[in-house]
């Protein structure tokens, strides 16, 4: 079954919402500066595990990445509001909140750790690095959604367009 034979992402209405929404800006602006920040931040933390050193800068970005899932999640939660009537799990991206409730979970427990020193860095580490895992995951679910999101609206893709 081809893309286009799905149930389409948006109504004609939501799809109206969604592009007259500043808050579409905002993700469109958050969802790659957090992804950037994942990626150092990724690297910081490998870097530490595999040498031991640079704890903490390893840490700031970790808490930084946090910070930014944070803040993509509250605005995103409104952006999801606006296009769908609910703040989360509007039937559209519903699997995609699923997931991202495991990340939160994930990153708010490395902080719960950090920050009560309840563990050492290693375990700390250990357990953003399961955090950023499932994020890879949401990651992907959110560029597929996209994907799919553009399949229905007729415009051609970067692999049709090629």
């Amino acid at each position: 079954m081809s893309a286009r034979q799905h149930k389409p992402l948006y109504t004609a209405e939501q799809r109206r919402r969604r592009d007259g929404s500043a808050w579409t800006v905002v993700q469109a602006i958050l969802a790659p500066v957090q992804f950037l920040i994942f990626v150092i931040s990724l690297g910081l933390v490998l870097r530490y595990l595999a040498s031991g050193e640079g704890l903490f800068l390893a840490t700031a970005s970790v808490v930084l990445k946090t910070a930014v899932l944070y803040l993509i999640m509250i605005t995103g939660a409104i952006w999801e509001k606006v296009v769908f009537g609910q703040h989360l799990f509007a039937e559209a991206f519903f699997w995609e909140d699923v997931v991202s409730m495991a990340v939160i979970f994930l990153h708010t427990a490395y902080l719960v750790l950090l920050f009560g020193q309840l563990a050492g860095p290693e375990i700390q580490m250990a357990v953003a690095l399961a955090a950023y895992a499932v994020y890879l995951i949401n990651a992907v679910q959110f560029v597929w959604k996209l994907r799919l999101a553009r399949l229905h609206s007729g415009l051609p893709t970067v692999m049709e367009a090629t």
